[in-house]
């Protein structure tokens, strides 16, 4: 029977607090469920409309074509998908292990009129995704990566769908580099969005965890390398708005 030193420690974090690897999944869901209602509009108010710029350089990267088929990860209410379309991409599958996040996006989509026929809704964890290997163009992520459990099994995943010459794209919160920008960053993160989810979502514990899931995300260089440890190749990454955001592409070949 191997001793109490040799067991492995099943624990991550929850925001700032640890919990067992099997209990994170279930309270970032209960996060994503109370907060899908109002989610755009606090990312509007969050971000100041800024949200929407860091999503267009994505697709800017991302040069969809009518032949392009794309896996977007923790894709909620649909904001890539609907960029992606809107821009000639040809079909966007989107995932997201809520359903409810999911329903609003696809509330959104009829709403813009969006081709029914060219989206597919997935409930899934990212961590084991029910798709064939090799598929898909493209692969996206905004901002849902670091609210996973495992984040070197969603990169797996991700380089493992995509066809040789496919390119995964990820959008995330990052460290900035500017001890001024952190520290006005930090003030407005913990001072100002908890109150904000509060008055207007009705509960600030939610964005409390939100603010507190950014720090505890890897840097952009540490991300980086778990790119590359995942199977990509080409591994660049963007800052964005004084590295408060960076954008990671890298390529399956």
């Amino acid at each position: 029977m191997p001793n109490a030193s040799s067991k492995r420690d099943f624990t991550t974090h929850f925001g700032f607090r640890p919990v067992d690897e099997e209990a994170k999944q279930g309270m970032v869901n209960d996060v994503f469920t109370g907060v899908a209602a109002r989610y755009d509009l606090m990312n509007d108010l969050m971000s100041a409309g800024l949200h929407h710029a860091w999503k267009d350089t994505l697709i800017d990267k991302l040069h969809p074509v009518p032949s392009m088929r794309l896996l977007d990860l923790a894709g909620g209410t649909g904001d890539i998908a609907a960029r992606f379309l809107r821009r000639g991409g040809g079909h966007v599958t989107i995932s997201d292990i809520n359903p409810d996040m999911l329903e609003q996006g696809k509330r959104k989509a009829i709403d813009a009129g969006l081709p029914a026929d060219r989206i597919e809704w997935l409930v899934a964890n990212a961590e084991a995704l029910p798709l064939p290997g090799g598929r898909m163009d493209a692969c996206t992520m905004a901002f849902g990566i670091r609210n996973v459990t495992h984040i070197d099994r969603v990169l797996g995943e991700a380089c493992r769908i995509l066809r040789p010459g496919g390119q995964f794209l990820c959008l995330e919160f990052s460290h900035p580099k500017n001890a001024v920008i952190e520290k006005l960053y930090e003030w407005y993160s913990f001072q100002v969005i908890p109150r904000m989810g509060k008055l207007v979502a009705g509960d600030g514990d939610p964005y409390q965890y939100l603010v507190e899931s950014i720090r505890q995300f890897p840097d952009a260089d540490t991300f980086a390398r778990m790119m590359c440890d995942a199977g990509f190749s080409n591994v660049h990454y963007r800052p964005l708005s004084g590295g408060i955001v960076a954008l990671h592409t890298g390529w399956k070949v």
